[in-house]
């Protein structure tokens, strides 16, 4: 037996990324469960099955999950679910959407973005309806649905009123609300809301559920919330590549964060290290330890977006690493996941300090 021997460091731990986490032991033990014998393909296995009943105590009865690979598939495939060809999809100008998926909305689902600016990733009735019009007019992309993201790429969250007040507009113009949900677990902890409560109770008609982010191998899912808003995901999925033939595997860790608590105990503790890297960087900025760095976006997920003075992120990036954010303006961002420790903040900010102080 041929053993693949650990090429990395498992000490080292930085700020680029959720993504770059590992994967949660309870989800692994999960997928070695599911391992033994031979369950049936493309999804008619015990544990898609079973993941159904999962999403059905968590959004209510009658939603149905389509499991597939990743968080791009699933804003694809979902946002195609819900339009014709000539539809259009209203977003911020952050989304994930326009910006991080290499143009797949457009290039494989033939979606045209309607992008709005907004300086916290989030949007607002006033907002959409810079796009929402045109209705009827053959020169101009039909917008039938507004794409939100909570939490927001800015890190920012709605807040269920919010929410309420964008799905009612959206509906009122006859179009449809889709939610990504790539970190939607990290909202619902720092909302401490129940998952229906910001989405199928307040009007979302499409959500994509994100586990790559909160513990998962890998695997997302398509829930539809509201039936009427969405066509053709037994199809679509398959079409756009997303059909995992053994897919027991991807259920199977959808189950292990959901059936229990392991996606809210995830979410709170990686909220909880961004909220102890913001106040530990606050706190030195205060005593004068930590010079020139500033906040740009509360902290209310896991992610803390700051700028740094000149220099500063090269110099901290050649022990942790992390993205720039926007490097015209010394923006950067530092994410925080599961398995961040407190000692890894400590370690952060005592460099920001040294950093800084040069």
């Amino acid at each position: 037996m041929i053993l693949v021997t650990t090429l990395h460091n498992p000490n080292i731990r930085g700020f680029a990324s959720d993504n770059y986490s590992g994967i949660h032991p309870e989800v692994i033990a999960a997928i070695a469960a599911a391992n033994d014998g031979h369950q049936v393909a493309y999804g008619d296995d015990e544990y898609t099955a079973r993941l159904q009943e999962v999403f059905a105590h968590h959004f209510g009865e009658g939603v149905e999950a389509f499991p597939v690979f990743n968080g791009t598939g699933a804003n694809v495939v979902g946002l195609q679910s819900m339009l014709p060809r000539w539809g259009a999809v209203i977003a911020a100008s952050t989304a994930h959407i326009n910006v991080d998926e290499g143009g797949a909305p457009e290039r494989v689902a033939g979606i045209k973005i309607l992008n709005v600016p907004t300086d916290d990733g989030k949007l607002t009735p006033e907002l959409i309806d810079r796009e929402a019009w045109g209705w009827g007019d053959e020169h101009r992309a039909q917008p039938l649905v507004v794409a939100v993201t909570q939490s927001t790429e800015l890190g920012t969250l709605y807040s269920v009123d919010e929410l309420r007040i964008i799905a009612d507009h959206v509906h009122g113009h006859g179009m449809h609300l889709h939610m990504d949900g790539a970190r939607i677990s990290n909202a619902a902890a720092s909302l401490g809301l129940p998952l229906r409560e910001f989405t199928r109770d307040v009007g979302v008609d499409v959500l994509s559920f994100g586990g790559t982010k909160n513990g998962a191998m890998l695997g997302e899912a398509v829930v539809v919330l509201n039936p009427e808003a969405s066509t053709g995901l037994k199809y679509l999925r398959k079409l756009n590549m997303q059909l995992s033939s053994k897919m027991r595997f991807v259920s199977a860790q959808l189950i292990a964060l959901l059936d229990g608590d392991l996606w809210l105990r995830n979410a709170t503790h990686s909220n909880a290290m961004a909220q102890r890297l913001r106040n530990g960087v606050e706190a030195g900025v205060a005593d004068g330890s930590i010079q020139g760095v500033a906040f740009t976006q509360p902290t209310q997920a896991n992610g803390v977006f700051a700028t740094l003075p000149d220099g500063v992120a090269d110099r901290l990036r050649e022990s942790f690493r992390f993205y720039d954010w926007d490097a015209a303006k010394n923006e950067v961002r530092w994410m925080c996941s599961f398995d961040t420790r407190p000692d890894d903040i400590d370690a952060f900010v005592a460099a920001i300090a040294r950093e800084t102080t040069v």
